[in-house]
């Protein structure tokens, strides 16, 4: 059984950093990727952050297989030796990855303990040196994602020149989410709101760095929002929004791609969805339930929602079909509407 194509893969527009969804750990899985594919043909996707030790040491098919509906898809890596990185890029490359993104954003102890992430941004030689033996070995773009600043450092000056440093080894994109990473006495998601949002900070970027993608990242939740930055801006990231309330992700293509919609109703994308969830099961032994978590927001909004992911995250029907939990799941959600 081939895995369910909606429709053709959409190849790259000419800035296909205009709208993406967020790198998330935990939840932009292959899975969640082809889910999301089913709603916006030209979004940008990122994978969850695989770390280069992860790659070198582990199974690389684990880590790197994807469905080819996803593209278009980035590769987020997490690192800091330059070596390890252009082996994990050229990786990335050959499994056929459109872009090698590299994250200098988390502010997780876990990942500052592995000397990436958040805290690069105090070396931005070493990570100029990284991307320069990215660039060195792969034809796709390698990108940066980071923060405009780190701790109590609030200074324009320092996210500048971060920018300005790594620009000159071949960056050519950065995306920036527009809070500062506390590297200490914070949690990850702490983190995501204490921090004051500057999105001036990313506007000025953009003025001083025209010749760069400037992209920006951080609680933008609505139409309007994402309009009035793209003003200003190449592109904006929508992180938590698009995982928790991911229809909005179907009106993306024709508001911001001039691309009409995709003309698949809900109930559709939930049929598409189980039948991947069988041919994963099949192919990969994988349980429905690793793929339906993904998609319990579909519903957010509609009259017996909260009924239908109750059905949905049953354990007890963990051997019934995913066709025959869909029909139980809008049985029940329209018996309480």
């Amino acid at each position: 059984m081939s895995i369910p194509v909606p429709y053709n893969v959409p190849i790259f527009v000419d800035n296909p950093w205009r709208l993406s969804v967020a790198p998330m750990m935990d939840w932009t899985d292959r899975h969640c990727r082809y889910f999301h594919r089913l709603l916006s043909r030209h979004a940008l996707l990122y994978t969850e952050m695989v770390t280069t030790g992860a790659l070198i040491h582990g199974d690389v098919g684990r880590h790197l297989r994807f469905n080819a509906e996803e593209h278009p898809l980035a590769l987020q890596l997490g690192g800091s030796d330059p070596a390890d990185l252009a082996h994990c890029a050229r990786l990335g490359e050959q499994w056929g990855y459109d872009e090698i993104n590299i994250n200098c954003g988390c502010p997780s102890e876990r990942v500052q303990r592995g000397a990436f992430g958040a805290c690069l941004m105090a070396e931005p030689r070493l990570v100029a040196d990284c991307v320069k033996a990215m660039v060195d070995v792969v034809n796709v773009p390698v990108t940066v994602k980071h923060r405009i600043g780190i701790d109590k450092e609030e200074s324009y000056g320092f996210v500048r020149d971060f920018i300005g440093t790594v620009s000159e080894a071949g960056c050519r994109t950065f995306i920036v989410h527009a809070r500062n990473a506390w590297l200490k006495g914070l949690s990850p998601k702490e983190n995501r709101e204490i921090p004051p949002l500057r999105y001036e900070l990313v506007h000025r970027l953009k003025r001083e760095f025209g010749h760069l993608t400037i992209c920006i990242n951080g609680a933008i939740t609505t139409q309007q929002e994402v309009s009035a930055q793209l003003a200003l801006l190449d592109g904006v990231m929508v992180g938590r929004e698009a995982y928790h309330n991911p229809w909005w992700l179907a009106s993306w293509d024709e508001a911001f791609f001039h691309a009409g919609s995709t003309a698949l109703t809900r109930e559709q994308v939930e049929e598409r969805m189980c039948d991947y969830m069988v041919h994963e099961a099949q192919a990969h032994g994988t349980a429905f339930s690793a793929i339906a978590r993904h998609m319990l927001g579909l519903r957010h909004g509609l009259p017996g929602s909260r009924r239908w992911r109750q059905v949905w995250s049953d354990h007890r029907l963990k051997e019934m079909a995913p066709h025959q939990v869909m029909a139980l799941a809008h049985e029940t959600a329209e018996r309480v509407a």
